[in-house]
This record gives C-alpha cells, sequence and structure tokens, in this order.
C-alpha cells in the first residue's frame, strides 16, 4: 500500500471515531437520564455540548503544538487519550461524572481533529487533496450521523455503557498503527510559544455565553445572571481577539484571514456548522418524544438517508473540486442543503420514513457537496508550515458552529413550549402524550429552527462565492 493510502485510511479511522462520539451519546440520553441518578435536562446538555466545547478551546493550540513537535505524535497521543476517555465514560455513575469523562474524550478528539487534515495535506500532492480531505470529512460528518444508528442500536440491545465499549479495542489498534505506520513529513517548527492567554479567553468567552443561554432555555438561573454571563462572555471574547492582534505566536493566527481563501472557506464553514449542527439534535428527539414515540435504533434508521447521501458525495464532489475547483461545488452543496431544510419546515406530528426521505436527502447531499471542496479550497490556501494551525483554526470554527447550533436550537424551542413539557421530551418521561396546543407548538418550534437553518445556508452562499477561482498556495 502506497503510504498515503496508510494516512488516509488511518486518519478517516480517526476523524471517524471522534465525529461518531459527538452524536453516538445522543440518540442514547433518555436511557441515560432513567439510569443515572439525580440527572437533569442541563446535566444532558452539557454531556452533549461539553465534549465540543473543550475540543473546540483546544483544537487550534493542539495545532500549533502539531506544528512544534509533529504531527503524527500527538496525533496518536489524541488516540490514546480518546481512548482512555471512553473507558472511563462506560465506568460513569453519575450524571456529572459523566460530563467530566466526556471531555477527556473531547481532549483525545482535539488531538484527532487538529492534525488529520494537517498530515493528509502533507501526504498527497495538491491535484489529489481534494478527493482525500473529501473521504476524510465524509468521515467526519457521516460519523456524526452514522453514531445515531449505532448508538440506538446498541443502546436498544446491551444498554447505553455499550456505546463507549466499542472504543475501546478499536483504539487501541489505532493508536499501535499510528504509531508505527506513520512518519513525519512536516517541517517542524521549533521555538514557539502556546498562547494560554488566548486559549483561556477563548474557551472562557464561549463557555460563558453558552451557559448562559443554556442557563435562560432551562430555567436554571434568573435573568440578571445570564445577562451577566453573556456580557461577561462577550468582553472576555473581544478580548481574546485584540490579545490575539498583538501576540507574536497567537492561538488563532488572524494574518491567515488576510487570503481571501482562506477567510472565504471558514467563514462558509462556520456558517453551514452553525446551520446542520442542530438538525440530528432536533430529530433524534422529534423521533422519540411522544408524538412518534420510536425506540432508539429505529430512530437512528430514519436518519440512515442523511449519512448515506452524504457519504455518496462526498469523494465525488473533492475529485470535481481538484479539477474545476471548490467556488462552484461549494455553493451548489449549500444551495441543496437549504432546500432540504425548507422540506423539513412541513414536517408534521407524524411521519414516514418515505416522507423523511427526499428531505434528508438533499440535506445529506449537500453537507457531501460542500464539505470537502471547501475543505481542501481552506487547506491549499496555506503555507506548509502553517497547515497544522490552519487545519485547528478550521475545525475550531466548525466546532463552535455546532455547539451554538445546539444552544440555538434548544433556546428556540423552550420559548414555544414550557420547560416541564420540554424536559418531559428530552428525559423521556413524555412517551405517554402531552396535549394537542403543546405538540403543535413543540412542531412549531421544529420548523421555526429549520427555517433558520435554511436561511443561514443561504448567508453563507456570499463568502462561498466570494471566495475566487484558485488556490494561492501549491507546495
Amino acid at each position: 500500500m502506497e503510504y498515503k493510502w496508510t494516512v488516509l485510511s488511518n486518519t478517516t479511522l480517526g476523524t471517524l471515531m471522534a465525529s461518531l462520539d459527538s452524536n453516538i451519546v445522543l440518540i442514547s440520553l433518555p436511557t441515560i437520564a432513567r439510569s443515572l441518578p439525580d440527572t437533569t435536562i442541563l446535566d444532558l446538555l452539557w454531556i452533549l455540548m461539553g465534549y465540543t466545547l473543550v475540543t473546540a478551546a483546544v483544537l487550534v493550540n493542539f495545532g500549533r503544538l502539531s506544528d512544534m513537535f509533529g504531527r503524527v505524535r500527538l496525533y496518536t497521543i489524541g488516540f490514546a487519550v480518546f481512548t482512555a476517555g471512553s473507558a472511563l465514560c462506560s465506568l460513569s455513575q453519575i450524571g456529572p461524572e459523566l460530563i467530566a469523562f466526556r471531555l477527556v474524550q473531547g481532549v483525545g478528539a482535539a488531538f484527532l481533529f487538529s492534525n488529520s487534515g494537517a498530515i493528509i495535506t502533507d501526504a498527497f500532492p495538491e491535484k489529489e487533496r481534494g478527493e482525500a480531505l473529501g473521504i476524510n470529512q465524509v468521515a467526519i460528518v457521516a460519523g456524526s450521523v452514522s453514531g445515531l444508528v449505532l448508538g440506538g442500536l446498541l443502546t436498544y440491545t446491551i444498554g447505553w455503557r455499550s456505546i463507549f465499549y466499542v472504543n475501546i479495542p478499536i483504539g487501541i489498534i489505532a493508536t499501535i498503527w499510528a504509531h508505527h505506520n506513520l512518519k513525519e513529513l512536516a517541517v517542524i517548527k521549533r521555538g514557539q510559544k502556546i498562547d494560554i492567554v488566548g486559549n483561556v479567553s477563548f474557551a472562557g468567552g464561549i463557555g460563558l455565553i453558552l451557559t448562559g443561554i443554556t442557563f435562560y432555555a432551562t430555567a436554571s438561573a434568573g435573568l440578571k445572571t445570564v445577562i451577566a454571563m453573556i456580557v461577561g462572555g462577550i468582553i472576555i471574547f473581544l478580548s481574546f481577539i485584540a490579545f490575539e492582534l498583538r501576540t507574536d505566536h497567537p492561538m488563532f493566527d488572524l494574518k491567515l484571514f488576510r487570503i481571501r481563501l482562506f477567510a472565504a472557506g471558514n467563514f462558509a464553514i462556520f456558517l453551514n456548522a452553525l446551520a446542520r449542527g442542530a438538525v440530528t439534535f432536533v430529530l433524534v428527539f422529534y423521533l422519540q418524544g411522544p408524538t412518534m414515540k420510536l425506540n432508539p435504533f429505529a430512530a437512528g434508521l430514519f436518519l440512515v438517508p442523511t449519512s448515506i447521501s452524504l457519504s455518496f458525495f462526498g469523494p465525488i464532489s473533492g475529485w470535481f473540486s481538484d479539477k474545476y475547483g471548490a467556488r462552484l461545488i461549494s455553493t451548489i452543496g449549500l444551495i441543496v442543503s437549504a432546500i432540504g431544510f425548507l422540506f423539513l419546515t412541513r414536517l408534521g406530528p407524524i411521519t414516514t420514513f418515505n416522507s423523511l426521505l427526499l428531505p434528508l436527502v438533499l440535506v445529506g447531499s449537500g453537507m457531501g457537496i460542500f464539505a470537502s471542496p471547501n475543505r481542501a479550497s481552506i487547506m491549499n490556501s496555506c503555507p506548509s508550515p502553517e497547515r497544522g494551525i490552519a487545519s485547528g483554526m478550521s475545525s475550531t470554527l466548525v466546532n463552535v458552529g455546532s455547539i451554538f447550533s445546539m444552544g440555538m436550537a434548544f433556546y428556540v424551542m423552550s420559548l414555544a413550549v414550557p420547560m416541564t413539557s420540554l424536559a418531559g421530551i428530552f428525559l423521556g418521561t413524555s412517551r405517554s402524550g402531552i396535549s394537542g396546543p403543546l405538540i403543535q407548538s413543540f412542531i412549531g418550534s421544529i420548523h421555526s429552527l429549520f427555517f433558520i437553518s435554511a436561511v443561514i445556508l443561504a448567508i453563507a452562499i456570499a463568502p462561498s462565492v466570494l471566495r475566487g477561482k484558485k488556490s494561492l498556495v501549491s507546495q
């Protein structure tokens, strides 16, 4: 096997595992809530969002560490940490314990996400990077959707702890494989410093804003406290930007945003993540909620069309982007997904698999068409020594977009449905049914969310079109 295919297969397995785990827990949340003592709806939200938040917070600095100490070395460490975190999650006895161990998993995932794109870019020539990154990107998004099916099957047949057991043997094998077979091709940049202030202010700002949103949506804090959290988070985040512009070794190298391809691709990828990050989050609770009443496995099967269509179009669009550029193809992907979301605004209290098929195929196809050309455009625009931090920055924006998408979804739903009823839906205690008006409010909130997603994707078309036609950096 050529070395580049060894790289692609191992990194794809790594990103598949890390992205799969971001959603494999989602389908199991009602079961987890019933199994772990005194679990609250706020615990459930942070079991999901804590993983993504810690990944987003450390991702870019891990990209810089990889530029300093070797991408392959830190990628391999990531596999080991992720595997250990999975084992700890399977032993959790209470909600806060599971949140803490999910943070360990998130650290491992950050190592994997921040290095996989850069390692692939180092191993493949430019004319093949779109296809290679397309396959890797498909693993990221398909993993997050496939996790729903696998998580549903394991939870329904064995129990929720099994969703973490499955990572342990795969993680051990992949860690050994990466250690023995991957080679360091990057130029190591010695003497750099880690941006501790930037990392803390970035995580603190995003974390405070998100905490304020979720506290308000779940009625866990008063309005004054929530406003103080959100305002404080915004101030800290603005301080982060000001500091990054002055420091010699920034966490976010804002100079890269002077490259039009890099800036446009990252704005588009953030908006795409903001639009799509909550789609599975919402559909899982709709399918297992008081109107559909599906079991976890059946609910996961309903979402298979998204995964299949995404996996089919991802590599194809990557191949086309290698020949014709990313601008047109990525833009088509955004349009297709937006149409799919508009179809989802017609969802009723009860639906069938066939009724969901076309909207989910459109959403998944659009994701696949957009992801790989956009990713290749971003990576090809950067000088080789900066690819580690560039990959981390891009992945961070995806994670931040996904986090806020979930926060936005729960907030919009909480505006339409009283917290007691919404908590019953999320904790799996309302399957016996809720009143007709509340059902209409619940479905109406879902319609609002999907319409907002379509609008966000329409906005993302602008940076996608304005990116230009060709990469600026080929080496």
